[in-house]
């Protein structure tokens, strides 16, 4: 399944785009699970030219990976 979301936009207003079709993904059409995703972004400054995120050490950072969200003591716990 594709999600595309179209149009420069800030970081927050990407996420806040995803998070939306996620939503609407969840509520209106009952998907409640998925085994993985992947994101490709178009990293750009605020003139449209494209830019290239650097690690400390000044190699490119192609690469971001997650195992899922953060989970607190609590959630553990199911507190």
């Amino acid at each position: 399944m594709e999600i595309k979301l179209r149009g420069e936009m800030t970081i927050a207003d990407l996420r806040q785009a995803l998070f939306e079709q996620l939503h609407e993904l969840e509520t209106n059409y009952s998907v409640k699970f998925s085994r993985g995703a992947t994101l490709y972004i178009n990293p750009i400054n605020g003139f449209g030219d494209d830019v290239i995120p650097r690690m400390a050490g000044g190699r490119p950072l192609t690469k971001l990976s997650s195992a899922g969200p953060y989970r607190s003591a609590a959630d553990e716990r199911k507190l």
